[in-house]
């Protein structure tokens, strides 16, 4: 009986030992699971709610008399600066020469139909008459991308309605019928476009086509801000880039009225000397333009951005910033020191 009272005593201790531990085990273990599950089924959240001023009395008895907002939010970090989604920006103080913004900028990307910038500066340096009449034929048809155009084969405009629609409606038949009526035809057009990039610096810049279609005409974010400040040197690149609507008659004597594919250029709280913008499937959506803030003019290049309304987004996001930024003389040089794409 005695030895029966001791092995039982003896158990009960060994139980009281190990129980502790199994249940500190089946804690971590529970922790574990509960912390993969979290991590498998969480979502990422974009933006972090404000908290609103509010009627009712704190614990100490006062009112809250501010708006508290998050740390971070859908438009900014915690440091103040825009989260842009464009994968390659650059931002500029064209008077100055500084950098205010940058991301990727040295990267060689598709820039879609922000092509149509060079196009029109090589199309003006010919000094060929504007009032003549080109027509658009079976050659200015896309047969790399399909894409479509009101410009009917059999259309006759003048060489000017013709840039015009380029810069405004980013067409494509008048971008091509513009490149192929160019002395020497498409191959002198491709020629001087390439030419006209290396004078201006343009390092990581190559044109294969001049409308844009082919993703093989590439450049640099950073690129591209020289190449909108030498674009705002001319007055009808200027005026026709950010003009909202043309009615030009088309073939069979049809008129159609042609739209800006920037709805920037008709918001008037900006103020945009030139813009264009691009898409096709490779580059993704994207943005050049100079616009004055305060009283300097910037150059804001945006590559890259998918959703439909995200190089806008990304533009308005930046223009907060700087208005804030200018308003406070505390611009100051922001860049993303990781690899360029």
């Amino acid at each position: 009986m005695r030895s029966g009272r001791l092995f039982a005593g003896l158990l009960s201790v060994l139980l009281a030992m190990t129980l502790p531990l199994q249940v500190e085990a089946a804690s971590k273990s529970s922790k574990k699971v509960a912390a993969a599950s979290a991590t498998k089924h969480a979502k990422p959240v974009m933006s972090v709610k404000v908290v609103k001023a509010s009627s009712k009395p704190s614990k100490s008895g006062g009112k809250r008399k501010k708006i508290v907002a998050a740390v971070e939010s859908a438009d900014f970090d915690s440091a103040g600066i825009p989260l842009i989604r464009s994968s390659a920006f650059y931002v500029q103080d064209v008077s100055t020469g500084q950098v205010l913004l940058q991301k990727n900028a040295s990267a060689a990307l598709p820039i879609a139909s922000i092509t149509k910038l060079m196009t029109s500066m090589v199309v003006l340096d010919a000094h060929q008459n504007l009032g003549e009449v080109l027509e658009i034929t079976d050659a200015d048809v896309d047969r790399l991308k399909s894409s479509s155009s009101h410009l009917t084969v059999g259309t006759r405009l003048t060489r000017e309605e013709l840039l015009h629609l380029a810069l405004m409606a980013s067409e494509n038949r008048a971008a091509s019928a513009l490149a192929r009526n160019y002395p020497g035809g498409m191959p002198a057009f491709l020629d001087a476009m390439n030419v006209k990039a290396r004078l201006m610096g343009l390092s990581e810049t190559h044109f294969q086509d001049g409308t844009g279609l082919t993703k093989n005409n590439v450049s640099s974010a950073r690129d591209l801000a020289i190449m909108v400040a030498n674009a705002s040197r001319y007055p009808l690149i200027r005026e026709f880039s950010t003009s909202t609507e043309y009615t030009a008659t088309l073939a069979g004597g049809r008129s159609y009225a042609f739209h800006t594919t920037n709805a920037l250029v008709k918001n008037p709280d900006w103020q945009i000397d030139v813009q264009k913008t691009g898409y096709i499937n490779e580059s993704g959506k994207c943005l050049v333009m100079q616009a004055w803030m305060g009283n300097k003019p910037l150059a804001i290049v945006l590559l890259d951005s998918w959703g439909r309304f995200t190089r806008l987004g990304d533009a308005k996001r930046i223009k907060k910033w700087l208005e804030a930024s200018l308003g406070r003389q505390q611009v100051a040089l922001h860049s993303d020191t990781r690899p360029a794409l």
